[in-house]
């Protein structure tokens, strides 16, 4: 198992957390196998859909025979009970939307990593005093990079990664990057509900090399 620092310094490295979920299975696996062709190496899937659970406890099981690389994270974990179904499923780390002090607790007694969410420097000093090292500006796009130029030097020993309107490009990734964030979530506007229905994995792996490859430029 991971440390939570190997997990953190895997994230920095990567620089980008693809997120997503859906209600089809099969499509969440072949998702997850598209951006592994790709190069990623950690991904969010999201808890937002009443199969989440079981597809997630699914991919911990394909991850170990096909992805043995890859660390897996659920996101959008709100409650103490949800950290605890899907530690027990074999997450890797959690990512919550905003700061619930219980939670992170639940996460850390579990021996995992935890990244809450923040909007405001008071969330963010309570995340940090619940034992948070990194933390997921969410919602990225309200939120901009002035915010995080603004927060850097307060909090030089955090890591913090904007979520939520975060566009594959070089410009915005440059100026989240210049801003001092250590990666960047990309849902949405990375992985729409289109291109999964369309199922062309082909441009998914692609988009994922891409990806990787303008962070490179970028940081």
């Amino acid at each position: 198992m991971a440390d939570h620092s190997t997990i953190y310094t895997k994230l920095r490295e990567q620089g980008v957390l693809p997120l997503f979920y859906h209600p089809d299975y099969t499509v969440c696996e072949q998702t997850m196998q598209a951006l592994y062709e790709g190069g990623i190496r950690m991904v969010e899937f999201t808890n937002r859909g009443e199969q989440a659970l079981d597809h997630f406890t699914e991919l911990i099981k394909k991850r170990n025979i096909s992805w043995p690389d890859l660390t897996l994270a659920i996101g959008t974990i709100k409650t103490p009970a949800q950290a605890t179904a899907f530690l027990n499923a074999g997450a890797d780390l959690v990512i919550c939307p905003g700061t619930v002090q219980i939670v992170g607790e639940t996460v850390h007694a579990a021996g995992k990593p935890w990244i809450p969410g923040a909007m405001t420097v008071s969330e963010i000093l309570l995340a940090q005093a619940t034992g948070a090292e990194f933390i997921k500006l969410f919602p990225g796009n309200l939120l901009g990079p002035s915010f995080m130029a603004g927060i850097r030097d307060i909090f030089p020993e955090l890591s913090f990664m904007p979520t939520g309107g975060v566009e594959l490009t070089i410009d915005n990734l440059q100026s989240w990057f210049r801003a001092g964030v250590s990666a960047v979530g990309l849902g949405s506007k990375f992985l729409s509900k289109e291109l999964l229905a369309s199922g062309d994995y082909a441009q998914i792996t692609k988009d994922a090399k891409r990806a990787l490859e303008l962070v490179k430029q970028v940081k």
